[in-house]
């Protein structure tokens, strides 16, 4: 009985000096603002380990330098896959910096179930250049309801630009129900050479006549 009394304070004590060695989420957090590219680019590993790490890699990106350190980020936070994460992330389609919203975009893409229930949001968000880059991120998405989404945009969003992005996905994920939509958006910008000629290349694509 002894000695299994040892063995068991022998575990104890073993499984309390792991628990001690790992770094808290503070001291990560100290670190993740390291001069140390390499320290961030750990802390930031282990911090995707954590629930609570989460909120603390997406608000460090919009001041991480290191390109490397930021795809490390990205990629930890992809694997993490969260609501979370999404809501992290879909801050940064407004973000100045071209790289880190190309990179957050990306990163959105990889989540596909997570991004999906946030869609309707982000397509009717009163930024034009949000919804485009909804749309960008909807290209990819294996969601059955892309083309579902995507005529709703042609069909009622007021931007041009917006419009042309949603002729281009449907271009790729269209099916021949989207044929009507199209030609629904030929008529609403019949003054515009060229989303005429996008949306003809889209039908022609989809399989349909013009």
């Amino acid at each position: 009985m002894a000695l299994v009394k040892a063995t068991n304070k022998s575990a104890n004590a073993q499984a309390r000096a792991v628990q001690q060695s790992r770094p808290s989420l503070s001291d990560l957090a100290v670190l993740l603002r390291s001069n140390e590219p390499a320290l961030r680019r750990q802390a930031a590993r282990d911090l995707a380990l954590m629930s609570e790490g989460v909120p603390v890699l997406c608000e460090h990106l919009e001041h991480e330098p290191a390109v490397s350190v930021r795809s490390v980020i990205m990629t930890s936070l992809i694997q993490s896959r969260s609501r979370a994460v999404v809501e992290g992330l879909i801050r940064y389609l407004r973000s100045e910096n071209t790289a880190l919203r190309n990179e957050a975009i990306e990163a959105l893409q990889d989540m596909p179930a997570e991004i999906a229930p946030y869609m309707e949001r982000l397509l009717s968000d009163p930024e034009s250049d949000v919804r485009i880059f909804a749309v960008n991120i909807l290209s990819v998405l294996p969601a059955a309801r892309a083309p579902e989404w995507l005529h709703k945009v042609i069909l009622e969003d007021p931007h041009v630009n917006v419009c042309a992005a949603a002729v281009d996905c449907l271009a790729e994920v269209g099916t021949p129900d989207s044929i009507a939509a199209l030609k629904q958006l030929r008529l609403r910008f019949g003054d515009h050479p060229f989303m005429i000629f996008a949306i003809d290349a889209a039908i022609k694509r989809i399989g349909g006549s013009q």
